[in-house]
């Protein structure tokens, strides 16, 4: 389903309040987020931009359980996420999945596409509808590989097809809500854009909502609907993206703008 045929939701599908991550150090302690709060609807993109070591990544692992807030709450359909250990947030990983910087680091060089893409199904204890060997066909093709991949292992693969692969994984229990965490950073800029074109038609084909994390303003704004820029662990601009990028109000979100090199044309 497509965004614009999404009814008007009754609330965000997940809910950032007022985050806060403070890790201790000798004499006293580091906070790498601070009071960070936004929301994202159902079907929609938003892009959280800044520099490295501005907090990004720890927020996105805060919005899934993976990392625990000092301070602050996250809220799914309405609802605080419970506790990282228990059965109903076990459950609920099910909606959320994270695709990584990496391709390389992110796939587990012992293990086969086919073992790759089935261990979710494995981890919850499903067994797809129309049968595991048919469910994992249809995940390569929706990325654009074939089921000559299945029995390979990833040193056989191209960086972008590792990306290709680890998006399909993330895909496999039919998610709701993805982290993309710099996803095509680590790729060369004509492979990325293949890449990012690829995710832009799987979050139209399947109604799905992205957090989409990125140090490119040009990228954010190509891809996203919404924008929060992030300096220092605090947010410093959140709008929609093409007023934040033409009219940016502040000076570091100016700064970051003059900053980025133009990408070629990614349609």
């Amino acid at each position: 389903m497509a965004r614009e045929d999404l009814p008007a939701p009754p609330f965000p599908l997940i809910e950032a309040r007022c985050l806060t991550k403070e890790y201790p150090r000798e004499g006293g302690v580091t906070r790498v987020v601070e009071c960070v709060s936004f929301a994202i609807q159902p079907g929609e993109c938003l892009g959280l931009v800044g520099e490295s070591g501005c907090g990004k990544s720890t927020v996105a692992r805060i919005l899934l359980r993976l990392v625990e807030p000092t301070a602050g709450e996250v809220l799914y359909q309405g609802k605080p996420l419970p506790p990282a250990s228990s059965a109903p947030m076990r459950a609920l990983r099910r909606d959320m999945q994270i695709v990584f910087q990496d391709p390389y680091a992110a796939l587990n060089p012992r293990m086969t596409v086919s073992q790759v893409l089935a261990e979710p199904f494995v981890i919850h204890h499903e067994t797809p509808p129309e049968g595991l060997p048919t469910r994992l066909t249809e995940l390569l093709r929706s990325v654009g590989l074939d089921d000559s991949a299945l029995p390979r292992y990833p040193h056989e693969f191209s960086g972008g097809q590792r990306q290709r692969i680890n998006i399909a994984r993330a895909l496999a229990l039919r998610p709701r809500f993805l982290v993309l965490d710099e996803p095509v950073s680590a790729l060369d800029v004509s492979v990325g854009a293949q890449v990012v074109n690829l995710l832009r038609e799987l979050q139209h084909a399947l109604g799905l909502t992205y957090l989409f994390i990125s140090h490119s303003m040009p990228l954010i704004r190509y891809l996203c609907d919404r924008v929060a820029v992030m300096q220092r662990g605090r947010l410093v601009e959140l709008g929609n993206c093409s007023q934040v990028c033409d009219s940016p109000c502040s000076p570091y979100t100016q700064q970051l703008i003059a900053a980025t090199p133009q990408m070629p044309a990614l349609h």
